[in-house]
């Protein structure tokens, strides 16, 4: 079986972030209209800023060109995952522990499958999260196997 690309630039880029003390959170390969878009969001303890993007760029573009992985053309972008950036793995989750989330789940959980509130816990296994509704705030806990998508939202 070939390898996806995005796995492929996801352990080309990998070794290149370490160097620079950056992290790899999410890679995607996307065509939208009649072009293709290979995005690599980055990001550190301490955030990331244009410089950095620019170095790994760069750095990336000559290991693709080297390799050519991608057969068809496409545009290389690498940024920032933004403040409201998703929460792929479960170190992510651990480190969103104190912070709001927006969580969805592949099936209902006490009747629901979205969840937007502060994430109490996480302990590999289950999310606790408290949601405020109205006036008083509900936990609810949801197994991480039923989490179809996660990611810190901001809450005005």
């Amino acid at each position: 079986m070939s390898k996806k690309v995005t796995d492929i630039v996801a352990e080309l880029v990998t070794p290149l972030l370490d160097e620079l003390n950056l992290e790899l959170v999410d890679v995607e390969f996307k065509k939208e209209g009649p072009n293709w878009f290979l995005r690599v969001f980055i990001d550190s303890d301490t955030g990331v800023d244009l410089e950095d993007c620019g170095k790994v760029s760069e750095q990336l573009s000559e290991k693709l060109d080297e390799m050519d992985p991608i057969h068809q053309a496409y545009f290389l972008e690498v940024s920032s995952p933004g403040a409201e950036r998703p929460l792929k793995k479960v170190k992510d989750l651990e480190k969103a522990v104190g912070k709001n989330v927006h969580v969805t789940t592949y099936e209902p959980v006490d009747g629901e499958k979205a969840f937007e509130g502060m994430l109490q816990s996480f302990d590999g296994e289950v999310l606790t999260i408290e949601v405020k509704i109205k006036t008083r705030k509900k936990s609810y806990e949801i197994p991480y196997d039923k989490v179809a998508n996660a990611r810190l939202a901001i809450i005005f």
